[in-house]
């Protein structure tokens, strides 16, 4: 059993050194990094070849939640990624060990608690929407054609003028000229 490292900082100015240190201090046998690389990124170099790296019985070890990744969803997705693979993990600042039943019902709380942050962002996202439209607002791309031109182009589609003038005259590409002329 081998216990793998993975310390990461966002900018190039910041250091790893407190991460290593408390890493190496809990024991690390080898350390993988990244330097200047968002956690919201799901490939980083130092982390895909620490997880190439991991095998069967090995401890993923990190000094925080947050550097293993931003999104609670994707931090414990590549948890449960790694239980799949026989290989546990350890939280130095959260105190989560998957190697032990007390760090595996603390991932599970923190599970419960992605999914409900999730739920909870798709209601406000929902009800954001619903606010909207009760102002008239209606989300999306905009129109590239007006009621108006649409009523042009199908006047003009029946006289007979091709498609591709239509949409050069109006300004538009050929598909939207199409689909505004389906009704004719």
């Amino acid at each position: 059993m081998a216990i793998i490292a993975y310390a990461r900082v966002s900018t190039g100015d910041q250091t790893l050194d407190a991460q290593t240190l408390a890493l190496n201090t809990a024991g690390a046998d080898k350390t993988f990094a990244d330097r200047g690389v968002s956690g919201t990124k799901t490939s980083r170099p130092g982390l895909d070849a620490a997880l190439a790296y991991l095998r069967d019985g090995d401890v993923l070890l990190v000094a925080r939640l947050d550097r293993l990744g931003r999104s609670t969803l994707h931090v414990l997705a590549l948890i449960q990624e790694l239980g799949g693979r026989g290989v546990g993990f350890r939280s130095l600042n959260e105190d989560v060990d998957t190697t032990t039943p007390a760090g595996r019902l603390m991932l599970l709380m923190l599970a419960g608690l992605a999914a409900m942050e999730r739920e909870i962002t798709v209601e406000r996202t929902h009800a954001g929407l619903a606010a909207a439209r009760a102002r008239g607002r209606i989300g999306g791309r905009p129109r590239a054609m007006t009621a108006a031109q649409i009523e042009l182009a199908k006047i003009m589609f029946a006289r007979g003028t091709a498609v591709t003038v239509i949409a050069a005259e109006l300004g538009c590409g050929r598909s939207t000229a199409y689909r505004a002329l389906e009704t004719v």
